[in-house]
């Protein structure tokens, strides 16, 4: 027998009686959203009667589609009533809880710095300990600070490493703290000795990694710079930051060859494990030594963008995630942990 409008304007209004009904039991906004959900949805009940509207002559749709509106302003309004009759019911409840006004208030703790922020100030007083100053750059920055004149072109393969926000043609979200240095090149003339802490930004996530997240960078300037000194400052690093791990026993620090475009010859770093003190163990995947970052000598190319001759001058720079060293040292396996605000969380430091 063929569908006609009067049979799908029933049902419609049958479900609408129907709706009111089922939600009545009903003691929470979950369960009541997943019943409008059963009739509202793009799999519910009035979808399914609404399908049969192609069987219709085209005069007698839009009385099926004013039925089925109808049907839908219903069941929205008794969703409303509903869950405003569970609200009023919550609220008199609580008015009519019995409340002890001579019992002693809960004590509220006191706040505390950040874990980030307690690992930086740190790393800044351990290196001002040999005389380095801090220094400070914006974060929205001009692809030339940070790419172009630190020996990155546009067509490097490099810059694909990077997974850069761009605020605009030539302006990104800064992805690495490197353009401090370089603005430190351009305004002041050698000697120098800086670190630069600050946010970056890169399209990156996952328990390890954050699209926004902090590094401190380093960079020493002068006559005569080696990559003994370089060794030399990431030791005194290494053994005052993991102090506590180790029990005072001291770390050692091994640089293997590495490639970055701002420096020649580049390293990776690595320290020898302060869990298993180098015997192996899961952390340090059974190696003794653990990735804590990057360095190397400043290129020479490099040095000229910003007129620094570097047939007097020599330097170094290396570069570490702060999220990075906090995690070695604390045992946090997760980088999310830091911005979720769980103060379960943050409350152990």
């Amino acid at each position: 027998m063929p569908t006609t409008s009067t049979d799908l304007i029933a049902q419609l209004e049958r479900l609408g009686g129907e709706f009111a009904a089922a939600i009545a039991p009903l003691a929470d906004e979950q369960s009541i959203r997943a019943a409008q959900a059963q009739y509202l949805g793009k799999k519910g009940q009035v979808s399914d009667v609404m399908k049969e509207l192609g069987r219709l002559p085209p005069a007698e749709r839009p009385l099926v589609g004013q039925a089925a509106n109808k049907v839908k302003d219903t069941i929205a309004l008794a969703v409303e009533e509903r869950l405003g009759a569970l609200a009023a019911g919550r609220r008199a409840a609580d008015l009519a809880r019995a409340v002890d006004l001579t019992l002693p208030g809960r004590p509220v703790g006191g706040g505390h710095l950040h874990l980030l922020t307690q690992v930086r100030l740190e790393l800044v007083e351990i290196f001002a300990e040999i005389g380095f100053a801090v220094a400070e750059g914006p974060q929205v920055e001009t692809d030339w600070h940070t790419f172009e004149a630190l020996a990155i072109p546009k067509d490097h393969p490099a810059r694909d490493m990077q997974d850069t926000f761009y605020v605009a043609d030539e302006i990104v979200l800064r992805t690495h703290t490197s353009p401090v240095q370089l603005r430190t090149r351009q305004t002041h003339t050698p000697p120098r000795r800086i670190v630069a802490p600050g946010v970056v930004y890169r399209r990156d996530d996952d328990a390890t990694h954050s699209p926004m997240f902090t590094q401190i960078e380093g960079l020493v300037v002068d006559e005569g710079v080696r990559v003994s000194d370089l060794k030399g400052v990431l030791l005194h690093f290494v053994n005052r930051f993991y102090a506590r791990l180790t029990g005072g026993a001291g770390l050692d620090v091994r640089l293997r060859p590495s490639y970055f475009p701002f420096v020649e010859p580049g390293v990776e770093i690595d320290m020898s494990c302060g869990f298993c003190r180098g015997a192996g163990c899961r952390l340090c995947k059974g190696s003794g030594w653990i990735e804590i970052g990057g360095a190397g000598m400043v290129d020479p190319d490099v040095f000229a963008q910003v007129g620094i001759d570097s047939e007097r001058y020599t330097g170094f720079a290396f570069g570490m995630g702060i999220e990075r060293m906090a995690m070695l040292r604390h045992g946090v396996n997760d980088i999310k942990y830091y911005y979720e605000g769980d103060l379960r969380f943050l409350d152990q430091f």
